[in-house]
């Protein structure tokens, strides 16, 4: 008999389930809201929904370029999080007298410093001022 005959599967079952309840919510919903949504249809129904305003004017307008740039400072921040989470679950477990302790750190203080020179840059830009 090969090996991957002798392959227990057993720990695939939670996976699996978890997969299946995900599609079944995702099915269910999708039949709750044809079955049980409103079936009406108009002229401001159909209408496009903004912010609770009526929309006016083309769709095809520039927007300022402050806004691209708030949002790429809100990224890297964001980003930062998910990266310092795991870092610091690392370091807790790393002597930092030894030199893997401060290659560690240096690494973080790095990755720390290019984000406050991104957050200084878009200060300096005048990003953050909504005149």
């Amino acid at each position: 008999m090969s090996h991957l005959a002798t392959v227990n599967l057993e720990g695939y079952v939670p996976i699996l389930l978890l997969l299946l309840m995900a599609i079944g919510f995702a099915v269910i919903n999708i039949i709750a809201t044809l079955v049980i949504g409103p079936q009406r249809d108009g002229g401001v129904k159909s209408m496009t929904y903004e912010s609770g305003m009526n929309p006016f004017g083309t769709a095809r307008k520039r927007f300022n370029v402050r806004f691209y740039i708030i949002a790429m400072t809100f990224l890297v921040f964001d980003i930062e999080v998910i990266f310092l989470y795991p870092w610091a679950a690392t370091y807790s477990n790393i002597d930092p007298r030894t030199p893997e302790g401060a290659v560690f750190l240096g690494r973080v203080l790095f990755f720390m410093a290019t984000t406050v020179i991104a957050y200084v840059y878009g200060y300096r830009k005048g990003v953050f001022r909504f005149d």
